[in-house]
């Protein structure tokens, strides 16, 4: 078999790399938090709090925005994508959509009171 050699095909124009994130206030990043009988014992037991969170917020935008928001210490902050629901209503079937929570451990000095 001989080998046959491929004409180079013009490349394309590589666009700056930069860093491409966006900037989210603090009332932007955090949607809601998620008050659950889970998360209730989660606060009250390791004094941790799950947020509902922007889809594009990471760790560090998250951690900025609850101590500007409620002026406390975070010293962790773990993030999951969560993946819809199917719903039903009557003969169709639709989706929940996509999102992001956050469970936020603070300092052992500091709360929240949603209540």
């Amino acid at each position: 078999m001989a080998k046959t050699k491929k004409a180079k095909q013009p490349s394309a124009k590589k666009r700056p790399v930069g860093t491409g994130k966006l900037e989210l206030q603090p009332h932007e990043i955090i949607v809601r938090p998620l008050v659950t009988e889970k998360g209730v014992h989660r606060a009250t037991r390791y004094n941790q709090y799950a947020f509902e969170v922007h889809p594009l917020a990471t760790k560090v935008d998250v951690r900025r925005a609850v101590e500007e928001l409620f002026e406390v210490k975070v010293e962790k902050v773990k993030t999951q994508n969560r993946q819809g629901k199917l719903r039903r209503y009557r003969y169709r079937v639709g989706r929940t959509g996509n999102w992001k929570k956050a469970i936020v451990k603070l300092g052992v000095e500091h709360r929240i009171d949603f209540f």
